[in-house]
C-alpha cells in the first residue's frame, strides 16, 4: 500500500493501477473538497481537478481525468488563511465528530460504488437534482 502525500499520490496511483491492470474508469479516489460544507459527502463520475494539487497529481500520471471520485468536504478557510493551513490543520475535539461522522459516510458511499456502480451511489449519495449529482 503506497504511503505519500496526497499532493504526489499520482504516482504510486499510476504505479499500482499499470501493476494491477486497473483502468482509470475503474479507480475511486477519496479526497478533500473544499467546495463542499465540512462533513458533506458527493460522489463524481470523472471530472477536472479543480486546484487539487492530489487530484492534479493523479491526473498527471495517469494521463486521463476518468476516474470517480468520493468528495469529502473540508469547506473554505476563514478569512485570509492559507489553504494549505486550512488543510493541514489539527482538528479540534469538537469537530472530530463531524470527522468521524464524514469518514462513515465516505466509507458507505465507496461500498455503494463497489457494490452498485457509481452512477448508484452518486445517484443515491448525491440525492437527484442536489448540485453536483451529475
Amino acid at each position: 500500500m503506497p504511503q505519500d502525500f496526497m499532493n504526489t499520490s499520482g504516482g504510486p496511483i499510476s504505479k499500482l493501477c499499470r501493476e494491477y491492470r486497473v483502468a482509470p474508469e475503474e479507480l475511486l479516489v477519496i479526497h478533500d473538497e473544499l467546495d463542499l460544507d465540512p462533513g458533506d459527502v458527493r460522489v463524481k463520475v470523472g471530472g477536472g481537478h479543480a486546484g487539487h494539487n492530489g487530484l492534479k497529481s493523479i491526473i498527471n500520471k495517469l494521463g486521463s481525468r476518468d476516474f470517480s471520485r468520493i468528495r469529502v468536504g473540508i469547506g473554505m478557510p476563514p478569512g485570509r488563511m492559507p489553504v494549505v493551513d486550512w488543510v493541514l490543520k489539527e482538528y479540534r475535539n469538537v469537530e472530530m465528530e463531524d470527522v468521524r461522522r464524514a469518514a462513515i459516510d465516505a466509507a458507505d458511499a465507496a461500498e455503494m460504488c463497489l457494490e452498485h456502480g457509481v452512477v448508484f451511489a452518486r445517484d443515491r449519495v448525491n440525492g437527484a437534482g442536489k448540485p453536483g449529482s451529475r
